[in-house]
């Protein structure tokens, strides 16, 4: 398990972490989502031990990680500037980091080289921003850690590759209880792979949640109603709590926060038009939840 506790980080004088707390549990996705500058990077080269926060803690597994080389054999570190030796190829890296990991799995990075239709003997120099950052997943799956940090893993790949990327983080997540915390600056990278996702800005966690609590407690209805009088009936309703209204012409479309089966219930009693309830994608939950603490999502994450 990570735990932080009131980490900050300046860079001369100015502020890259600001009283930074979060807990991260094992063989879980952690997905960390903030704009370019929010400090995501600073962060996870402060939870790698590449970096010494200011003030605060950082625990991992109970022990600190900044100069302890032990700890560190337990986490890998993905950076967005891919940095790999001048002209090594992906098979002297991989000499390399099995030097530095006990537990590095050769004939799976052979493998998995193949799998990715990689050359090993290819002078890395030469690859594409994809084809490294392929190669960058593949040693650190391969480094058997119990935690994988990605800091913009997925950019640079195309479709294909990110889906074969997240499947890789799920079958090592489901045999060996991996955890990959993952910084992005887009949410519908992370939606169909995170178990947990925070928010981050200016240096400052505005969010962090269980997704699936999220999920079970926000609810998107369309409803087209017959009346004024029904619709005022609906949205007084004491048993729902409205924290979005959306109209497009007779169609309304609310975001609403309570227990979904008494939600349904009251659906039913109904005698609407047209009435449904709809999936919200990670997206507009977050804008549900960061507007109540007073914050604008959509200027943040695009």
């Amino acid at each position: 398990m990570i735990e932080v506790t009131g980490i900050t980080k300046k860079y001369e004088d100015i502020p890259a972490l600001q009283g930074i707390s979060l807990t991260i549990q094992e063989g879980a996705v952690f997905g960390l989502v903030g704009t370019n500058g929010a400090g995501k990077s600073t962060f996870l080269r402060i939870l790698a031990g590449i970096l010494k926060q200011d003030d605060g803690e950082v625990r991992i597994d109970e022990e600190g990680i900044y100069e302890n080389e032990r700890n560190k054999q337990n986490i890998f570190f993905i950076s967005d500037d891919q940095y790999f030796f001048s002209n090594t190829t992906p098979e002297e890296m991989k000499i390399f980091y099995a030097n530095l990991y006990p537990l590095f799995d050769e004939i799976r990075f052979d493998k998995l080289m193949q799998q990715f239709e990689l050359d090993a003997k290819r002078k890395i120099n030469t690859f594409s921003k994809g084809m490294k950052k392929q190669v960058s997943v593949i040693l650190g799956i391969c480094a058997n850690t119990k935690y994988i940090l990605c800091d913009e893993t997925f950019d640079g790949l195309d479709p294909v590759m990110r889906q074969a990327v997240k499947s890789l983080f799920i079958s090592e997540i489901e045999n060996r209880k991996l955890t990959p915390i993952i910084a992005s600056h887009n949410l519908r990278e992370l939606e169909d792979i995170c178990d947990y996702v925070g928010v981050l800005h200016k240096g400052g966690v505005l969010l962090s949640r269980d997704l699936e609590d999220l999920k079970l407690n926000l609810h998107k209805v369309q409803c087209v109603f017959n009346s004024d009088k029904e619709r005022k009936d609906f949205v007084t309703e004491e048993a729902i709590s409205i924290v979005k209204t959306e109209m497009r012409g007779s169609l309304y479309t609310f975001t609403i926060r309570g227990d979904g089966t008494q939600l349904e219930n009251i659906l039913a009693t109904k005698d609407m038009i047209f009435s449904e309830i709809l999936p919200l994608s990670l997206e507009e939950i977050f804008i549900s939840e960061t507007e109540v603490v007073g914050y604008d999502i959509k200027k943040l994450i695009y």
